[in-house]
């Protein structure tokens, strides 16, 4: 696909084995997603704008390349996604946060909205949207709705394991955004679950059930 990135680094699919084991606890889980997303935010930072600018090291002046401006916003579905941010502000510590907030209906398994703040003016930003599962797609194709809605142009998707049904969902919806996986998993169960997954993310980030 595309705009589809999937990543192959073995120091990426080696966390996401450690995440998948149902004996992890809670704090190396925790430090295991923020790791996979700074790993995989090192690569969708890729085509950040540089312009040089002048230096002085000890032993001369020269012009260098530094990063064009401070227009890079991360924005977490909650709340798993939270749990990403801290991995890309390793890389981008000016980067500004925005939160949007949806719930899956347990029936129909489609996302509400209950919560949108992003960071003003977003039309000038790079936005990364992070949620560490990819299941439905429902959550992400709604989220980057209402980034679009809210006049954001420049979107990135960041997964940390994805199922094929909700990756094409995204995919379909928002062929123009850039899209960065972990892991393809093999499908959903009957509950809307990736198999063979790891679980709930966000229970297993924040130790809740």
């Amino acid at each position: 696909m595309e705009n589809v990135v999937m990543f192959d680094h073995p120091l990426i699919q080696h966390k996401i084995s450690r995440l998948r084991d149902k004996n992890t606890g809670t704090n190396e889980f925790r430090k295991l997603i923020e790791e996979i997303a700074m790993l995989m935010g090192y690569e969708a930072l890729r085509d950040l704008p540089l312009k040089d600018v002048e230096i002085e090291t000890p032993l001369e002046t020269c012009m260098t390349p530094m990063i064009s401006g401070r227009k890079l916003a991360v924005v977490p579905i909650l709340r798993a996604g939270l749990g990403m941010v801290n991995g890309i502000l390793a890389l981008t510590p000016t980067a500004k946060v925005g939160h949007i907030g949806l719930y899956r209906d347990e029936v129909t398994h489609e996302p509400h909205e209950y919560y949108c703040k992003l960071p003003d003016p977003i039309d000038e930003r790079t936005i990364i949207v992070t949620d560490p599962m990819l299941a439905t797609g429902g959550s992400a194709v709604s989220a980057v709705d209402f980034i679009k809605d809210h006049g954001g142009r420049k979107i990135k998707f960041m997964s940390i394991i994805a199922a094929p049904e909700g990756l094409e969902r995204l995919h379909k919806a928002h062929p123009d955004i850039q899209i960065y996986v972990g892991h393809l998993d093999r499908c959903l169960n009957e509950n809307a679950y990736i198999c063979p997954g790891l679980g709930d993310a966000g229970d297993r980030i924040f130790g809740t059930k």
